[in-house]
């Protein structure tokens, strides 16, 4: 799909097919997963060639910012926003004096809010101005997925230290039932890893603009004027921002994960004291039950009249006190 936005802020959307004929007064030439029928339409009105997807995919420094006769060329991998499973999917900026053309690959609430703005006549839509709204709104984007990541990691911190009552509650003093127990632990171990894979998706977004902000500013030097430049100084302070605060939810990410593994290892060393409790029991009745089955001759407990029910409680006896003692010593 191709969008157009003229100086004025009208917004004019071209359909695929509808010809190489482009306004010549377009500012801003949006392309979403754009045919080669529209790339040729904007090279044809603009003279900029648009990039293919495979070269907005590079991940070289070089590939990634690149000057052109007559502008720039800029990309960096952004994240899709999907609560249900966010991608990382490129997006580029072909930046010349006279145009922006943006493609990408998915739905940016970022160039809806920069729409609005322009539509609004919030400023005028200057190419670098227009690049500047952009920019601004994926900073915002990203900083509300920031924030919405700190909320839920806070939440699943409290599922992992008041894991038996996120596990189904205490009753009657009693913790949860082991299959409860391990569902619970299952689905922490799955929130944690899908934080932290989108973690590690929106920081790939934020380096990217952390690369493109300082160097269209020093590349666009004579073109900005000191309040685009200050506006460039301000993204680039918010990008850091932004960084250090991911930085932190990243380790929280790992503080959770230690956390949760922890308490893995707390349940199979429940088990394992269980299995050990057993074992342990169950050897003195079996010497005793082994003693008393060798068939030697002369074994004075074969003539008792009482000799059978005096090894049936020896055998008793000899498996109560283990459990006793490992109930005295809190082992179960």
């Amino acid at each position: 799909m191709l969008t157009l936005h003229g100086p004025e802020g009208q917004l004019a959307p071209a359909a695929a097919g509808s010809g190489p004929a482009l306004p010549a007064d377009a500012v801003w030439i949006d392309l979403n997963d754009p045919s080669a029928e529209e790339a040729r339409a904007v090279e044809a009105a603009t003279g900029i060639r648009v990039p293919s997807r495979k070269a907005l995919s590079e991940v070289e420094s070089s590939s990634r910012l690149r000057r052109l006769k007559n502008g720039l060329s800029l990309s960096t991998p952004m994240i899709t926003f999907e609560r249900a499973d966010s991608q990382l999917k490129p997006l580029g900026f072909v930046l010349t004096p006279d145009h922006l053309v943006t493609v990408r690959f998915h739905e940016l609430r970022a160039f809806e809010g920069a729409r609005k703005r322009l539509a609004e006549g919030e400023r005028a839509a200057s190419s670098t101005e227009t690049f500047l709204l952009i920019v601004e709104e994926l900073v915002d984007g990203l900083a509300d997925a920031l924030e919405d990541m700190g909320a839920e990691l806070d939440a699943l911190a409290t599922r992992v230290f008041d894991f038996d009552v996120s596990a189904g509650g205490p009753r009657n003093g009693e913790a949860p039932p082991p299959r409860r127990r391990d569902l619970a632990l299952r689905r922490i171990l799955r929130g944690i890893g899908r934080r932290g894979k989108a973690l590690g998706k929106i920081r790939s977004s934020l380096l990217g603009l952390q690369r493109i902000v300082p160097y269209v500013a020093g590349a666009c030097e004579d073109l900005l004027r000191q309040e685009e430049d200050a506006r460039f100084e301000t993204i680039r302070r918010d990008i850091e921002s932004l960084d250090e605060f991911e930085t932190r939810l990243s380790e929280n990410v790992q503080f959770l994960l230690d956390a949760a593994l922890g308490l893995i290892q707390i349940e199979q060393n429940n088990v394992f004291r269980v299995l050990t409790v057993v074992s342990v029991v169950g050897v003195p009745p079996t010497l005793i039950a082994s003693m008393y089955g060798m068939n030697f001759k002369h074994m004075p407990e074969l003539d008792w009249a009482y000799g059978y029910p005096y090894a049936l409680g020896l055998i008793l006896l000899s498996a109560l006190v283990p459990i006793v003692y490992f109930r005295v010593r809190g082992w179960f």
